[in-house]
């Protein structure tokens, strides 16, 4: 799939208003690519309330992830901040350490069904490679994951934990090697090898891709509204979670979407400043025009050509966001902010002193609009923030960036 789609491009295949959040969504691939993805919809639209398919799912949701997880108080961190109640959605204590096990599962049990024997998927920050690689592990598929070059380097750890698993992890070296190029890589693959299946690892690209990552995703707030109801009686003030395609979000938010009560609020990467190139912020600095085969908000540089992008955060450089979150921007319905690599070097590491757990550097992007928000709030109200994924992949960046910037220790 090209990394060069102007806002301007006109799609080769043009669904009908089917696959739409909004003006947002769509399927722009070429003819081959369609086909896949209208048997995908198709497998997925038959299985996605079959009795049956969901058993397993939650079965393995259960038995192999280790869900549900918990809904836990950080009561050292809210009484540091001084305002509102803080609660941590820990999807860090899913099994191999993020949200991406909860998708993946769906996926592949979708693949199962469709008779696939190999599997392909991009990653960023190496978690939903990882959560990949086991899931093609313990089904016995072929398993090829595409992983920038860079990114390659800074996740040595989730690299060598993929090929422990038996997957082929390729370092992609176009572009800014980061997971705009390892997605279009990853799409390039499967042109190659139309009898694969593609394991999006997040809340975009071409319909059903979205919607698909949304269904698999969406136990984050089935588990946390009901936990919630079960601690506090009543739902939350808000709902935080870091956004770069947007994934844990949109689980984050799924539930209480109908609830006008509750502000969702989705935090994006500020990089090293709005006043930079060096940043992430797709809501706040895009605009809109098609990009991986999905019309949403986008980084683009004047000659229409998508921008690159950066962040601290491997799992954040994203230079586009899901359609559904876009959908939300435009509607009102959700809120975006963004937190600096500072900011959320320094909410990492408050996180870790105050209650002695470390966040994963996407999910301290949340926590960092925490810091900001709780102060301002009653000590009534209550935030839940979720905490994607754990800290362990970044120990090693986050000593590096330490040792540039010690005033942040």
């Amino acid at each position: 799939m090209t990394n060069q789609t102007t806002p301007e491009t006109t799609p080769e295949t043009t669904p009908e208003t089917i696959g739409y959040f909004g003006q947002f969504g769509g399927s722009f691939v070429p003819e081959p690519i369609q086909k896949l993805l209208d048997e995908l919809e198709e497998t997925f639209n038959r299985y996605k309330d079959d009795p049956e398919f969901l058993a397993e799912y939650h079965a393995y949701l259960k038995d192999y992830a280790g869900r549900e997880t918990p809904l836990y108080y950080a009561e050292s961190l809210t009484n540091y901040l001084g305002g509102a109640k803080i609660y941590l959605k820990r999807e860090d204590l899913n099994h191999l350490g993020s949200h991406k096990l909860n998708n993946v599962l769906g996926q592949i049990l979708l693949a199962k069904r469709m008779g696939k024997t190999r599997v392909i998927a991009e990653t960023g920050a190496g978690q939903h490679g990882v959560a990949t690689a086991a899931a093609a592990a313990r089904f016995g598929m072929k398993c090829d994951i595409y992983m920038g070059a860079v990114d390659v380097e800074r996740q040595k750890l989730n690299v060598f934990r993929m090929e422990m698993m038996g997957a082929t992890v390729h370092a992609v070296e176009t572009g800014t090697a980061t997971l705009k190029n390892a997605v279009d890589a990853a799409f390039g693959a499967w042109m190659n090898d139309l009898d694969a299946f593609y394991v999006l690892g997040s809340a975009v690209g071409p319909h059903p891709y979205p919607t698909i990552v949304h269904e698999f995703q969406k136990v984050i707030s089935v588990e946390s509204r009901r936990q919630i109801l079960e601690k506090e009686g009543r739902l939350p003030d808000a709902v935080i979670a870091c956004v770069g395609g947007g994934s844990n979000a949109i689980g984050a938010f799924s539930q209480y979407v109908d609830d006008e009560s509750v502000k969702l609020i989705g935090v994006e990467a500020t990089g090293k400043g709005l006043d930079t190139h060096q940043h992430a912020a797709t809501m706040e600095k895009g605009r809109i025009g098609v990009v991986d085969g999905m019309k949403t908000y986008s980084l683009f540089n004047e000659d229409g050509s998508v921008a690159e992008v950066y962040s601290i955060s491997a799992g954040l450089d994203y230079p586009g966001v899901g359609p559904e979150h876009a959908f939300f921007k435009d509607s009102g319905r959700a809120e975006y902010t963004g937190a600096t690599d500072d900011e959320a070097v320094k909410a990492l590491l408050l996180l870790s002193k105050t209650e002695g757990i470390i966040p994963a550097i996407e999910s301290s992007h949340a926590l960092a609009e925490v810091i900001k928000r709780a102060p301002t709030m009653r000590k009534d109200q209550i935030i839940i923030v979720n905490v994607s994924g754990r800290g362990d992949k970044d120990v090693a960046s986050i000593k590096d960036y330490l040792q540039e910037h010690p005033e942040l220790a």
